[in-house]
């Protein structure tokens, strides 16, 4: 990241903090995913956040926040990455409550997963306030496997036999890489990053023009075609080794 960039993703961030405090009694703001990691690519990657506020979000600042975001996105480059779960300071112990979050451009509510927990409580980047480590608590390797295998089995290998969703950019880019991230996990319990997952990819024999083509989308580097043969032969490539991926990796760690 060149230095306007780093100065953009800065402007965004502070602009964001000042917003959202205006909003909600935030007490902290976290980066986890490859801001934190250090994988972080602007205008590519996504900016995965959780706020720790004082008090559970009300019906009006609900609203308040969607409107917070969709300003942004529309007078902010790169806004439209950004995601964010707002955690009440009281239910941060409750590994399985669903909190606000602004994720895809829309307002829903979800858990913050064990693979974002976790790397909060070891790598989490403090942008505000505390930083996550002794206030988010730390994931067993245990909790981090099992959630690992169902989001394999349970997503992604029933999402490996509709070949209609592997004709788009973002199923094959994810398919892969969560691939080679979960299966790196459950072997040995720590995190990549997705740069370090196309490695992996590359080492497993992955279809060296499928990788190439991930390449290009994160890093800019390598061929790229658009033309919808090449879509339908990549998502015809990408989904037969995403789905014989996840029967051997679920073979190879089958849990308790």
């Amino acid at each position: 990241m060149d230095a306007s960039e780093a100065q953009s993703t800065r402007h965004l961030l502070e602009r964001f903090t000042a917003d959202a405090g205006r909003v909600v009694p935030l007490e902290a703001l976290w980066a986890h995913g490859s801001l934190a990691l250090g994988d972080y690519q602007p205008g590519r990657s996504d900016l995965d956040l959780v706020a720790l506020v004082g008090a559970p979000v009300t019906g009006p600042q609900r609203k308040q926040l969607e409107e917070l975001h969709r300003t942004l996105i529309s007078q902010v480059p790169g806004a439209a990455g950004l995601h964010c779960s707002y955690v009440v300071r009281s239910q941060l112990p409750d590994a399985g409550r669903d909190h606000v979050t602004w994720a895809q451009s829309r307002l829903f509510e979800r858990p913050v997963t064990p693979v974002s927990r976790r790397e909060l409580s070891t790598g989490g980047l403090s942008l505000f306030g505390p930083g996550p480590a002794g206030l988010v608590a730390e994931v067993t390797d245990r909790e981090l496997a099992e959630f690992v295998r169902g989001d394999l089995k349970g997503f992604w290998y029933p999402a490996s036999a509709r070949p209609s969703l592997w004709l788009r950019d973002i199923w094959v880019d994810l398919g892969l890489l969560t691939l080679a991230r979960a299966s790196v996990t459950l072997r040995d319990g720590r995190l990549i990053t997705k740069g370090q997952a196309l490695e992996v990819l590359a080492e497993w024999g992955a279809p060296d023009e499928v990788v190439r083509d991930i390449h290009h989308r994160r890093y800019g580097t390598g061929p790229h075609r658009t033309s919808d043969a090449w879509r339908i032969r990549r998502g015809r490539l990408a989904r037969a080794f995403v789905r014989t991926g996840i029967e051997r990796t679920l073979a190879s760690y089958p849990g308790p």
